[in-house]
């Protein structure tokens, strides 16, 4: 049966009509709305009976399911078939009847990583790459290629990127599933399981770092000894060579700044002076960096993880994410990891202890330089109040000669005064005015001293 409600509040009738061409187990009722009637028909009232044409219900078939479909879910399941049978017709065509899904979202994933944007130039590296076994060469390298070789993210390469040098100065040692990105100083490299990429390679510190590093790769330099993994090599080799470099530094600066502490005090020159501001600025800025350096360090042996994520790099182990035991499938290499921890936290703790003691040591000649300028300071200020009291005291003297001046300028008119007839008044009036200035002076001079101005 099929109900039909009329479209006005007025007119609402339900029309029921039989649909014998529905099959039995459908089982369901079509309803359809009439449109709005023409005003001769308005005087059916509800209940009211419509004569309708004939109306055609649209086929209904049985699915897969055994519930009615009507044509229109017939063709949207043919379209759905016919795009499945594309999808697996160019899956065929592309890797043959084994592909697989995962091989479709490695394709898509490879598709997106290939993709660069037009206009958009990719940044090229110039590095020199050294080998586990001591070779050396020069290479240029893509952003992209080293993406894909070392593993990292994009945002990993910010600390080593040379462009970023004036960002990145804070020195920093970042652990990776495959790689281990050292930043210290003008030194920027990439250690991997078998291979280092040294990007500032002309710079003091990569060149420092190269000079460490492959004396340590050379087999006869082993002595018999067990040699540690490559990457921990890189690790050492580059704390090394910046310590280095700092204690070198202060080893320059510390005489120098000796010796003016000696010169100081009895050689106040500008010259002296200055080479005092530009030892003090090397102070703090050699200071700076042991601080950075030391701050790095303790971080790093604070986190016991980035330390096992060293140990297990290159070795079929993982860390539990909620106990960060290693887990290792050969127990051998499971205890070698442990030992390795314990060389790793005791080789930290001995370069940690440089790092502190060249900091420490440049803090206390920072702050010998800061007591010998307050000192300076103080000296300055003592003289300045010298040539403050002399200043004072010539002025008080100075104001005692204004009133004998005073005095002689007004008997100096050419006025008549009747003393000038007389023989003794110019030295009665010359004594009166020295007798006048020097009780002035010895009585404003008393009065400064009272008053504790002089």
């Amino acid at each position: 049966m099929a109900s039909v409600p009329l479209s006005s509040p007025s007119q609402s009738g339900l029309l029921v009509l039989p649909f014998p061409l529905l099959q039995p187990a459908v089982g369901a009722c079509l309803r359809y709305r009439l449109p709005r009637l023409p005003p001769g028909l308005s005087s059916v009232r509800k209940g009211g009976l419509l004569p309708l044409p004939l109306l055609v219900p649209p086929r209904a078939v049985e699915g897969n399911d055994g519930r009615a479909v009507t044509k229109e879910e017939v063709e949207d399941e043919e379209e759905e078939g016919e795009v499945t049978k594309e999808g697996e017709e160019d899956t065929q065509e592309r890797g043959g009847t084994g592909a697989t899904k995962e091989e479709a979202a490695r394709g898509s994933e490879r598709f997106a990583a290939d993709y660069i944007p037009l206009g958009i130039r990719e940044p090229v590296y110039e590095a020199i790459e050294v080998r586990s076994n001591g070779r050396m060469s020069t290479k240029k390298i893509s952003r992209r290629q080293l993406l894909k070789s070392s593993g990292l993210r994009l945002r990993d390469t910010r600390s080593v990127d040379p462009s970023l040098w004036l960002m990145n100065s804070m020195p920093s040692l970042l652990v990776r599933e495959q790689a281990i990105l050292l930043n210290l100083g003008s030194l920027r490299a990439i250690a991997m399981y078998e291979r280092v990429l040294i990007f500032n390679y002309n710079s003091p510190g990569g060149k420092a770092f190269l000079g460490l590093l492959l004396p340590r790769l050379n087999p006869r330099n082993i002595n018999g000894g067990p040699a540690m993994p490559f990457q921990l090599e890189v690790v050492e080799a580059a704390l090394i060579s910046r310590i280095q470099r700092l204690e070198q530094r202060l080893m320059k600066i510390e005489p120098h700044v000796a010796t003016l502490l000696e010169v100081l005090p009895n050689r106040l020159t500008a010259d002296v002076l200055e080479q005092l501001r530009l030892s003090k600025q090397a102070l703090v800025e050699l200071g700076s960096r042991a601080g950075d350096l030391k701050q790095m360090l303790i971080d790093l042996l604070d986190d016991p993880h980035e330390i096992r994520r060293i140990c297990i790099m290159g070795r079929n182990c993982t860390l539990d994410r909620l106990s960060d035991n290693m887990e290792c499938s050969v127990p051998l290499e499971k205890q070698i990891a442990e030992e390795e921890e314990e060389e790793i936290e005791m080789l930290l703790e001995n370069y940690l202890q440089r790092c502190e003691s060249c900091h420490g040591q440049a803090e206390r000649l920072l702050d010998s330089a800061r007591e010998m300028e307050d000192s300076i300071a103080v000296n300055l200020s003592s003289r300045r109040l010298e040539v403050s009291r002399v200043e004072l005291l010539l002025q008080v003297g100075t104001f005692c000669v204004a009133i004998g001046a005073l005095i002689a300028g007004i008997f100096g008119m050419n006025l008549k005064s009747y003393l000038e007839t007389n023989a003794w008044a110019f030295w009665a009036t010359t004594g009166g005015i020295v007798v006048g200035a020097v009780a002035g002076f010895f009585l404003v001079y008393s009065y400064l001293k009272v008053r504790k101005i002089l």
